[in-house]
């Protein structure tokens, strides 16, 4: 069995190609605004509109599995839960200053307190217990894909890697104004210098590297599908970069933007079996309802399957037909 990822394979023209339209689906960004009290939405193209307001001071932002948006505010110590639609819940309260979420892959969402230096641990039902302590003003927190968790911590200058069991490493010294963290797919850690102005670049090994320069505070890191870096910055402004650093003004004219989080799009694989082509259809969560569509010229297509993922789809092979192409848009 022969599996073709993210490109179009020529070699099997005659009998199966995949087309990974990534660039077809819009993938929004969403931006908690700090001061203003608000949660941005904002398109690929840079078109801003409101999706949640009258908070205190929201911070980091995160989705779960069910397409949730939740959202740290710092000084009311509540975690909102947003349904997809806006509606608006408190899923957790009585922490101190949460400033960073992050989500496992079982859907525990883990909260960092700035001022008591923990980290709490909830569970989808909302229950709440401590995952570690000891933090030296803490503020970034992501997770990598082996399920470690980084924490990025201010008055120790460093970035901290936490195991699964809560035993604590320094990963990457030097770094006294880190905030922002996030991993790209290649494994390397980026972390946002808000004293700097810098993004540094970590290796799996620990190796820095600087990314990007110039950028005056930044604070929130988040990258989309295709690997582009997203930074906010307290003057207002988020930033994109290219994987090759290219910097480009994405959006302006924000209050003060801190934590981003972006609306995961699907994924496809393909494969060619004994007697038919599999496509694989994967996303990082949230798993919305992701439609499947099939075209033999690029230009005209049609639906073939519609479902939530993962799942997988089997058309059989038509030796008459030309390349066949897949691509995946997210549902109404």
């Amino acid at each position: 069995m022969n599996t073709f990822y993210h490109s179009i394979n020529t070699a099997l023209c005659a009998v199966a190609a995949l087309l990974l339209a990534v660039s077809a689906q819009a993938q929004n960004l969403f931006v908690a605004d700090f001061e203003g009290g608000h949660v941005y939405e904002v398109t690929p193209d840079g078109v801003q509109t409101t999706f949640a307001s009258g908070l205190n001071q929201p911070d980091a932002l995160a989705f779960n599995s069910s397409g949730d948006l939740f959202a740290a505010d710092y000084s009311s110590g509540n975690i909102y839960k947003f349904t997809p639609d806006g509606a608006k819940t408190t899923f957790a309260s009585g922490l101190s200053t949460p400033i960073g979420l992050a989500f496992n892959n079982t859907g525990d969402l883990f909260v960092l307190d700035y001022v008591s230096g923990t980290i709490t641990k909830i569970t989808p039902g909302g229950v709440q217990s401590t995952f570690a302590s000891g933090l030296s003003a803490p503020y970034g927190l992501t997770f990598d894909s082996a399920g470690n968790l980084y924490v990025a911590t201010g008055n120790g200058s460093s970035i901290i890697e936490i195991t699964p069991s809560a035993t604590q490493t320094t990963f990457a010294p030097g770094l006294a104004g880190a905030w922002g963290l996030a991993f790209d797919r290649a494994g390397d850690l980026f972390a946002a210098d808000n004293n700097s102005g810098k993004i540094t670049e970590i290796a799996p090994d620990g190796t820095q590297s600087i990314f990007a320069t110039g950028l005056g505070a930044p604070i929130g890191l988040a990258f989309n599908s295709v690997g582009d870096l997203f930074a906010a910055n307290l003057s207002g402004n988020i930033y994109e970069f290219t994987p090759g650093g290219v910097r480009s003004n994405f959006a302006s004219g924000l209050n003060q933007p801190t934590g981003l989080a972006f609306q995961p799009v699907p994924e496809l694989a393909a494969a060619v079996t004994n007697g038919g082509i599999q496509v694989a259809v994967t996303m990082p969560s949230p798993y919305q309802s992701t439609i499947v569509q099939v075209s033999t010229d690029l230009a005209n297509w049609t639906s073939v399957c519609t479902n939530t993922p993962p799942f997988t789809l089997t058309n059989s092979i038509d030796t008459a037909l030309p390349c066949r192409f897949y691509r995946a848009l997210l549902g109404p």
